[in-house]
């Protein structure tokens, strides 16, 4: 638990820039209590306010923790959440945020993630990269992904890239923990063609055989692979089936493990998401936000060549 705590202190410092006296909050869940816990510890070394509240784990990410500890985490200076599901895209998230608290959210967390790979990065170097293809995002009117003979076209025009470089110092900053992505909500019905998810996929985990997805008019039509039938959620309804986010990995350290929390700042790959994107910039509010990752992608941002089958051109 030591060597747990220690981490812990430096998270909070160099991520958080947490000050003496500030209230820190920790929401987990049962599955995620040691690292809730270490965290917790950490807070109360550096002279804060901890508090320390445990939930039951979400069904699925994007659902909303219980009412009593959104409250909470409005009234924080910072929070930091290691859970088993995702509370990033959650109106607890953004209310938080716009109070001015500090988010920091870990989903699907686990000991050694915490202790080595993505975690490890040089923060400074992930920051820079983050910041340069942020910028790239929202400059773009259009998006295209080839992968294996397929190709994904996206628009993003008018929408703003989002930078999340493990790095929440500022009032109302939030982001994951480990981080380095920039990422972007393009229009919601604005992407046609086809793909390849080959790394991990949310509801699946890391993938031995790749999945294939159509996409027209910004929706998921079909998939098919092993285990599709485990993303029968992403077609219940329009929404839950619309691609809500493109997202492009900057983590040198970062490991494809089947946890998605590390699996998208993989440096190099490219993920696209279905589902809820209100919380950066996106209209579209669904059931659910689910993450899938495409390995070595060759990535046009117009007709700038960004990623030549996982290696960065910029």
């Amino acid at each position: 638990m030591k060597d747990l705590v220690k981490i812990a202190e430096q998270v909070l410092v160099s991520c958080m820039g947490v000050r003496q006296g500030e209230e820190v909050l920790i929401v987990t869940d049962d599955t995620r209590k040691e690292i809730g816990e270490a965290l917790y510890e950490a807070a109360c070394h550096l002279g804060c306010e901890g508090m320390l509240f445990i939930m039951r784990e979400r069904d699925i990410s994007g659902q909303e923790p219980p009412r009593a500890i959104a409250e909470a985490m409005k009234a924080a200076d910072v929070v930091i959440a290691p859970t088993a599901k995702s509370l990033t895209h959650t109106n607890a998230r953004i209310q938080a945020a716009k109070e001015g608290t500090r988010v920091a959210t870990m989903p699907g967390i686990t000991r050694e993630m915490f202790s080595q790979g993505a975690m490890t990065a040089d923060y400074t170097a992930v920051e820079k990269l983050t910041a340069k293809i942020t910028d790239m995002l929202s400059k773009a009117d259009c998006a295209r992904i080839e992968k294996d003979g397929k190709t994904l076209q996206i628009h993003l025009k008018g929408r703003k890239g989002v930078p999340s470089p493990g790095v929440y110092r500022e009032t109302g900053q939030c982001g994951n923990l480990p981080s380095g992505e920039a990422y972007i909500a393009p229009l919601e019905d604005g992407a046609d063609g086809e793909t390849i998810i080959d790394g991990s996929m949310v509801g699946i985990g890391k993938l031995e055989s790749p999945l294939y997805m159509q996409i027209r008019g910004g929706k998921l039509c079909h998939v098919a692979g092993e285990k599709s039938e485990n993303l029968d959620i992403l077609l219940k309804n329009q929404e839950n089936a619309t691609l809500c986010e493109l997202g492009i990995g900057t983590n040198e350290a970062a490991v494809l493990n089947g946890i998605i929390l590390e699996d998208e700042k993989v440096y190099g790959t490219v993920h696209i998401a279905f589902g809820t994107n209100t919380s950066f910039g996106g209209v579209n509010k669904a059931d659910c936000h689910m993450d899938g990752i495409i390995l070595q992608p060759t990535l046009y941002l117009d007709d700038t060549l960004v990623i030549k089958e996982g290696i960065f051109q910029v």
